[in-house]
């Protein structure tokens, strides 16, 4: 008879099994019928665990948008909280997930930068200090465990603003790490270096854009060794230099490329060598008045059929065809629309069902049709307050994050509505994550796991 026995793996997509076997006749008829059960259990189990897996900043696709259903519009202290566990100290990194696995960044004491791993079920599996820093942007907002972590199921890889750069199994054992300022150079940058790397096909990829140093870089995810290492030509000064951005993946089938955002440009990079596919211009100055302030940190959205480019401070909005190519200013063949004004400051877009949602920094919403850019609606009020979270699409609605702590959930669709107000009353910077029917919410004091109550 045979039965099959899991070695440890943490990953459904990569769990191994030894076959056994057994002469009892009985024991071999009843070891069928269960090995037939368990396979089910174990291919429905993987399945949807790879389906549901939030894996880094943006979700499992790069973009904001969950394929969850069943999730709740109203939430909060005991209604729909499944449970909440105390952090130790702030934090504004996006909770990344895979499987029963949970993994964030925050502050810890004495100014330490924390690594830590939680279980879905709400306990504290291991943490990891990775430097110490006391840095404060603006004094009340992001510190150095800003950047969000990434992971592929068998590692996971956390980046701070100290410069260090490090990825661990899923059982918290170190595999390698660097010291990104000692190996690129010194970050000169105003409110400290907060960009998160992005993973994709066994790279990972950085920006670092800041006075002085302007490269984009590809790292082997397993190892840490470079792959590639281009510097990012620009003509822009001042703090225009410092970008607070991530890198995003535009993909469609078997074909992908990074694009960087920073110093008055957006650039598409080739995934082999780094090389300048297009670069998105006319971002800073096109009125001729030139903003030396205007640094970007609203991150670029990419799917298969548009970018969609923010800059900052009410500046312009691109949208982008993917088979662009050199210089993208306005009126090129590469643009698809362009609106002169009411980009996000801070919040990244959102993109779904032909659809660009952009939530200003007072959590103003504004809709527009990513083929044509016709504005179906433009600043419709929610909550009033200063938003750094980016909104999400999950279960049918958009959740957009105020700092406040005030979680506004909307409708999609051409016409403004809002469908439930959820009060959390803690600070919030992170952006919401989504797994297995539930929300998970990183507050500066807690990490929640909301759902639908069974």
């Amino acid at each position: 008879m045979i039965f099959l026995r899991r070695l440890p793996n943490r990953s459904y997509k990569n769990r191994t099994y030894r076959l056994h076997r057994f002469k009892d006749p009985t024991m071999r008829s009843s070891m069928i019928r269960g090995l037939k059960v368990s396979l089910f259990t174990i291919c429905l189990t993987a399945s949807t665990a790879l389906a549901e897996n939030w894996p880094n900043w943006r979700g499992p696709n790069y973009d904001g948008v969950s394929s969850e259903k069943n999730l709740p519009a109203e939430f909060g202290d005991g209604k729909n909280m499944i449970w909440a566990l105390a952090m130790p100290g702030m934090g504004s990194s996006t909770p990344v997930i895979w499987g029963d696995r949970i993994f964030l960044t925050s502050e810890g004491d004495n100014g330490n930068l924390l690594a830590i791993c939680i279980s879905t079920s709400g306990k504290e599996l291991w943490r990891k200090t990775l430097g110490t820093s006391k840095r404060r942007a603006r004094k009340d907002e992001g510190n150095d465990s800003s950047p969000t972590a990434s992971t592929d199921g068998k590692y996971v890889w956390f980046y701070i603003g100290t410069g260090k750069l490090c990825c661990f199994d899923l059982d918290g054992k170190e595999i390698w790490s660097i010291d990104v300022q000692e190996k690129y150079g010194r970050f000169d940058i105003q409110f400290g270096m907060h960009t998160t790397p992005l993973h994709y096909d066994g790279k990972l990829y950085l920006q670092l854009i800041h006075t002085a140093r302007q490269w984009v870089i590809a790292l082997e995810a397993a190892t840490g060794k470079e792959v590639w290492k281009v510097k990012r030509d620009s003509d822009g000064r001042d703090e225009c230099e410092h970008s607070y951005a991530s890198p995003c993946l535009w993909k469609s089938g078997d074909k992908a490329y990074l694009i960087t955002h920073g110093n008055d440009y957006a650039i598409a990079h080739d995934l082999k060598d780094g090389h300048e596919i297009w670069r998105v211009g006319d971002l800073n100055g096109a009125t001729g008045r030139y903003n030396p302030t205007l640094r970007f940190v609203a991150s670029p959205v990419a799917t298969p059929e548009l970018i969609v480019v923010p800059t900052a401070k009410n500046g312009p909005v691109v949208g982008v065809k993917p088979d662009a190519s050199g210089k993208v200013n306005s009126n090129s063949p590469g643009q698809q629309w362009r609106l002169k004004a009411g980009t996000p400051d801070v919040p990244s877009p959102l993109v779904k069902d032909g659809l660009v949602y952009l939530c200003r920094e007072n959590g103003n919403m504004a809709c527009i049709d990513a083929k044509s850019g016709e504005v179906y609606y433009t600043d419709q009020r929610t909550h009033n307050a200063r938003y750094r979270a980016s909104p999400v699409f999950a279960g049918d609605k958009i959740y957009i994050t105020s700092r406040d702590g005030v979680i506004t959930v909307l409708q999609p669709g051409k016409q403004f509505k809002v469908l439930a107000t959820n009060k959390l009353g803690q600070e919030i910077t992170a952006s919401p994550a989504f797994s297995a029917g539930r929300i998970y919410i990183r507050t500066w004091d807690n990490l929640y796991a909301f759902g639908l109550s069974k």
